[in-house]
C-alpha cells in the first residue's frame, strides 16, 4: 500500500522498478482505452466470429480474483448460437482462482458441505472427458451447473443467467428496498487519493498467498469506520433472496471533480449470533460477518463509452450502468443486503486523480486531488442494484 501510495502513478512506478521501456508495458501505456488493441484479442470476440466444432466445457470460480469475467464472458458471446446444442456447457463453483484444481472445502472463511472442487472433478470434468476422449457413455453433461452459496448445494439449470432483474433500490437512512423510495436525495462523502480505501486490511503483503486467493471474501468490516465508503442496509430478511446471474448496477452520481471511481460492493450481512464453539471442530465464527457476493469498479470516464472517454461534468449526475460478477447465491432469512459505494480499492486498481488528464497512467502528483463524491437515490436519479431473483 504505501510503496504504490509513494510511487505515485502507474508510469512513475514503472519508472521506479525500471520497466517502463519494456514493449508489453508500453503497449499497456499506449492503450488505455479500450481500443484496437484490447478488442483484437478479446477471446470472448474471437470464438463467437468462429464455428464451434468440439464440445467446450468453461469452467468458473464464483471468487475468481484473477479472471471473474473471462469465462462467463466466453459463455455470453457463444449462448444465442450453441446453449442447448450439447456442444456448450459452463460451470460455476465457489472457487478462487484456480480453485477446481485444489481442495474445496472452503474459502477464506466460508465453508463448503464437502469438497466442491473434487466433486466437480469425479462427477462432471471426468465423466465429460471420458466420453469425448474414450468413449464412455454420456454422462449428459448439464447445460449449466452452478454452485448455489447460502445453501451450499450444486444446481443445474437449463441457461444462464436464470433470474429476472429485480431493483433493489438505494434509500433514504442509508437502507435498501425492493420499494422505490418515495423521496428523493443524495449522501455524500469525500474522497481523497491521498487516502484510498485499501481493498483489504493494512498491511498488505504482496507475497502473502492467504491474502491474495481469498480477498474477494474478506469480512467487509474492515471498512465500517471509514467516511469515505457509503453502506446500505436492508432490513432483516424473512424469506431468503435466491439470485442467479450478474447483478446489473444503475448508480447515479455525481462528483465535484473531473473523474472518479466507482467501487459498487453487493454484501450478505449474516446475523449477530453467539460464536460457536470452536473446541468441537465448529465452522468459523460468522456473526456478524459481511460477505461480499461482488465487488466491481468502474471507471468514471468510460461513462459513455470504453473507448473514447470524456470528462465528467462537475456537480452533474452522471448515470453509470455496469455488472457485477455472476453469482449463484441465496441471502438467508435472518440476513441482511448490504451495497457499499466507495471510489478507490487500492493498491488492487490504481488511484484515480479525480482531475481529467488524457492518460491516468501519466498522472502528476498535482493532478491527485480530493473530490466530493454524491450517490443518489429516488426520483429520477433512483439508484439500484437489479438482482437476478429467482423463485
Amino acid at each position: 500500500y504505501t510503496r504504490y501510495l509513494e510511487a505515485g502513478s502507474m508510469a512513475d512506478y514503472a519508472r521506479r522498478l525500471g520497466i517502463e521501456h519494456y514493449p508489453f508495458v508500453q503497449k499497456l501505456f499506449q492503450n488505455p482505452a479500450y481500443t484496437d488493441f484490447w478488442s483484437l484479442q478479446a477471446v470472448d470476440k474471437w470464438m463467437a466470429a468462429r464455428p464451434l466444432t468440439v464440445p467446450t466445457l468453461i469452467e468458473v470460480g464464483q471468487w475468481d480474483q484473477e479472471d471473474s469475467y473471462g469465462g462467463p464472458a466466453v459463455y455470453k458471446a457463444l449462448k444465442d448460437k450453441y446453449e442447448g446444442s450439447g456442444l456448450l456447457h459452463l460451470a460455476i463453483g465457489p472457487w478462487r482462482h484456480s480453485g477446481a484444481n485444489h481442495y474445496g472445502y472452503d474459502l477464506g472463511a466460508l465453508t463448503f458441505t464437502g469438497d466442491t472442487a473434487k466433486e466437480w472433478r469425479v462427477k462432471w470434468v471426468k465423466p465429460f472427458f471420458d466420453h469425448y476422449l474414450r468413449g464412455a457413455p454420456d454422462p449428459h453433461t448439464p447445460n449449466v451447473l452452478t454452485y448455489a452459496t447460502g445453501v451450499n448445494e450444486w444446481q443445474e439449470s437449463p441457461r444462464w443467467p436464470m433470474g429476472t432483474p429485480t431493483p433493489l433500490y438505494l434509500t433514504p437512512g442509508m437502507g435498501t428496498s425492493f420499494a422505490r423510495p418515495g423521496s428523493a436525495g443524495h449522501d455524500d462523502y469525500v474522497s481523497d487519493p491521498a487516502k484510498p480505501v485499501p481493498f483489504i486490511p493494512r498491511p498488505i503483503s504482496s507475497g502473502d498467498p492467504n491474502q491474495w486467493k481469498p480477498w474477494l471474501v474478506h469480512d467487509q468490516r474492515f471498512v465500517s469506520s471509514r467516511t469515505d465508503v457509503l453502506s446500505y442496509t436492508g432490513e432483516v430478511l424473512t424469506k431468503p433472496v435466491h439470485i442467479m446471474g450478474p447483478p446489473q448496477v444503475e448508480l447515479f452520481a455525481s462528483t465535484s471533480g473531473g473523474d472518479s471511481d466507482w467501487v459498487v460492493k453487493l454484501i450478505d450481512v449474516y446475523p449477530n449470533e453467539a460464536p460457536e464453539d470452536s473446541s468441537q471442530g465448529a465452522k468459523p465464527d460468522m456473526s456478524g460477518f459481511e460477505l461480499p457476493v461482488g465487488i466491481e469498479i468502474f471507471r468514471g470516464r468510460y461513462v459513455d463509452s470504453f473507448a473514447k472517454p470524456r470528462a465528467l461534468r462537475s456537480g452533474k449526475v452522471e448515470h453509470y450502468r455496469f455488472n457485477l460478477p455472476n453469482v449463484n447465491h441465496v441471502f438467508l432469512p435472518g440476513h441482511r443486503i448490504m451495497v457499499q459505494v466507495q471510489s478507490s480499492l487500492f493498491p488492487l486498481y490504481d488511484r484515480n486523480p479525480q482531475t481529467f488528464v488524457q492518460n491516468i497512467f501519466y498522472a502528476k502528483a498535482g493532478d491527485y486531488r480530493k473530490a466530493t463524491q454524491s450517490v443518489h437515490y429516488g426520483g429520477a436519479n433512483a439508484s439500484a442494484v437489479y438482482l437476478p431473483i429467482v423463485p
